[in-house]
């Protein structure tokens, strides 16, 4: 993405508040050579865009003009982009698969076009559902048969007739079709963020469904305080078990789950609860797929992707796009609006950010935090600008719009505004923290948990740059690894979690550290909150979808519902402790408060004290001990009371903190605060105070 700039000195490209960023890292002045010819890079994209491609707005709707369109009278306009096809011609039901009869027209730039007139009678010439292929003549001479890249609707073939998905002509009569009823939610102060998948959010032994979602999930989704849902695998994708991460066709949302209309009326639904809805959006590769796919489709290893081995990601065996190419930026940008308006998506987690921003992939890369490593050869600046060019086009077509950056690296800026050379993330996922959680439950003994590390991991990140702190997501839930839930308590989960049974050791504390794992991540870890379905609860098992390698079973493909819906089982308590975190943090509203200050955290006490939104949150993570009257210092006077006990009954506890009890302060100061009070502390337990 050079041009313009690219003979000009970085350093005279002005940024409009670059000193903003170099202001709050002193560390980023020996940088801003680079930070400046990226942010030159970026306006000869934008400037490129208003000069060649018709202006923002009209660039980044490319589904109106590319792929098949129909018109007010029923005219069919079908436009493709294939610069290195001999020939485009389209077949289906149509015209009997002809695959002579109907050729397209060659435009300028490699761009192909065919205007099929209506019927006689008025009606449209490609009837709403039938079949449709691009035909491409490639430079050798032979046909291949292709799926458009800009198709909106594509379906699984019968199990008898293959694998390869068919794009079907998605026109139902208006009659028919889904009008939304809701607007949009404006953007929540505090994101409290519901991972999601709709095909395994049912307990049936089958894929779930839009309708099931918007039916059945919502309200348990809205009962438990969430106010966002991270929707995942929506984007067509031929293999079931790539989790939507082996996207084939962008433009189509996932038919196995439903239709287009079922999709607009679960997100219109969730709108109607007040819930902000975010895409799972993935531009950091694509499916290698041929037949049903964007690999090959002009005939050659390049059209969409870069060419040899810098088109090809070795790890997840897929293609990588070109994000110099000027159609493959329509391509992208135009998908992303598609999503907004087509489907009333308010935001997006950008998948593989780490894969797209450095030439390594990311693959066998440490990340120490040396900013050489955030500037130097290995970043991908084609990558990088495309991420700014996404991140400013979004936020200025939807002022509410969020995106949230799911990188490892921790390059400086990338969640601050483009005009200040940043990358114009609204968040970035904090990832190191489901990785410690995990490190901790695999190897390292609880008594014997470093308490100074723990707080490390959870208050490490970029000031002003704002985290979605999560204890786990899918990654941790996927076959191959456990649930936080199961790496506690997996040797009883399937006897010992009855209310009626007697009391398990190993229960007792699965439970208790389970809650306060969460309410620490939660209330300490960042700016927003991230759960995966069914980990609120303690779901039990991992998460493994059908494939040959299990007989194509969908047992582990599915949310056991039923569970944590038994009153005689102890999954109750974890949903009820999820809720009460989620409804308080709505009360005080700590995620869009400034970081917690953490005034105590005591090695072999396993103590730990902070205040954050006005509240007190104190754990003692010790197997053993109890403190009767520990000393706690804060900031404020007053009277303090207990607003949430993990040992409370009601969570699964044993009752040992007395909610009614007040605190009030001492003159006293302790651990660098004004004043203190002195406290009960439970061994396994977290308590929040408020002051009244």
């Amino acid at each position: 993405m050079g041009g313009k700039y690219s003979s000009m000195n970085p350093m005279d490209v002005e940024v409009p508040e670059l000193n903003k960023l170099l202001e709050r890292d002193s560390y980023l002045k020996s940088y801003e050579h680079e930070i400046r010819r990226r942010y030159a890079c970026f306006k000869d994209a934008i400037e490129k865009i208003e000069e060649n491609g018709g202006g923002i707005s009209a660039f980044t709707q490319g589904y109106k003009d590319f792929g098949l369109n129909i018109q007010p009278d029923n005219t069919v306009i079908c436009r493709e982009w294939a610069p290195a096809a001999q020939q485009l011609f389209l077949a289906g039901e149509f015209n009997g698969w002809n695959r002579d009869s109907h050729p397209y027209k060659k435009l300028e730039y490699g761009k192909w076009e065919l205007i099929l007139p209506p019927n006689a009678d008025g009606s449209c010439q490609i009837p709403h559902k039938s079949e449709l292929k691009v035909v491409v003549q490639t430079a050798s001479g032979s046909k291949e048969d292709r799926l458009s890249p800009w198709a909106t609707y594509v379906v699984e073939p019968p199990k008898s007739e293959g694998t390869i998905y068919r794009h079907k002509f998605w026109n139902p009569p208006f009659s028919e079709r889904y009008i939304f009823k809701h607007p949009k939610v404006n953007k929540p102060k505090s994101l409290r963020i519901y991972e999601c998948h709709v095909g395994i959010a049912t307990s049936e032994l089958n894929v779930g469904s839009y309708d099931n979602f918007a039916d059945n999930i919502l309200p348990r989704i809205v009962k438990q305080g969430y106010n966002t849902i991270q929707v995942m695998a929506i984007m067509e994708h031929a293999y079931y078990a790539s989790f939507g991460y082996q996207v084939t066709s962008f433009f189509a949302a996932s038919s196995r789950y439903g239709t287009p209309d079922q999709l607009k009326r679960m997100v219109d639904k969730a709108h109607e609860m007040g819930v902000y809805v975010l895409l799972d959006v993935v531009h950091s590769h694509a499916s290698k797929n041929v037949m049903d796919g964007l690999n090959m489709f002009d005939g050659t290893d390049a059209c969409y992707f870069h060419t040899g081995p810098r088109g090809y990601h070795t790890l997840w065996d897929s293609r990588l796009f070109n994000y110099m190419e000027f159609e493959v930026q329509r391509f992208l940008l135009s998908n992303l609006r598609w999503w907004l308006e087509e489907y009333q998506f308010d935001g997006f987690r950008f998948d593989g950010v780490t894969s797209m921003m450095y030439h390594s992939r990311g693959i066998g890369e440490g990340f120490s935090g040396h900013y050489d490593e955030y500037y130097g050869l290995n970043v991908d600046t084609e990558a990088v600008v495309y991420l700014m060019v996404s991140n400013h086009i979004c936020h200025s077509l939807y002022p509410q719009v969020t995106t949230i950056a799911e990188d490892v690296s921790g390059m400086p800026g990338t969640c601050r505004p483009v005009s200040e050379g940043g990358l114009g993330f609204d968040y970035r996922l904090a990832m190191a923290i489901p990785d410690k959680w995990i490190e901790l439950l695999k190897e390292v003994s609880d008594d014997n948990w470093n308490i100074g590390d723990i707080i490390h991991t959870l208050s490490n990140r970029r000031w002003m740059e704002p985290n979605v702190a999560y204890a786990e997501s899918h990654d941790q839930a996927l076959v191959g690894d456990k649930t936080i839930a199961f790496w506690l308590m997996d040797k009883e989960m399937y006897t010992e979690m009855s209310t009626v049974s007697n009391s398990s050791a190993i229960i007792d504390r699965g439970i208790a550290l389970h809650k306060i794992i969460r309410l620490l991540t939660h209330a300490l870890g960042g700016e927003a909150y991230l759960n995966f379905m069914g980990n609120e609860f303690g779901h039990p098992e991992w998460l493994d979808f059908p494939r040959a390698g299990n007989n194509s079973s969908y047992h582990y493909a599915r949310r056991q519902w039923h569970l944590v819906d038994d009153e005689l089982l102890k999954y109750k308590y974890l949903n009820a402790w999820d809720a009460a975190m989620n409804h308080l943090e709505e009360r005080y509203g700590w995620l869009h408060s400034d970081p917690g200050y953490v005034s105590w955290k005591h090695e072999d006490d396993k103590v730990i004290a902070f205040e954050r939104a006005g509240l007190v949150f104190i754990f003692n993570f010790h197997p053993t001990k109890s403190f009767p009257d520990y000393r706690i210092g804060v900031h404020n006077e007053g009277k303090y009371l207990a607003v949430l006990s993990s040992d409370a009954p009601e969570f699964g506890g044993h009752s040992r903190v007395d909610m009614s009890v007040p605190y009030f302060t001492s003159p006293e100061g302790f651990a660098g605060r004004r004043c203190s009070f002195q406290i009960y502390i439970p061994c396994r337990t977290a308590i929040v105070l408020a002051k009244e």
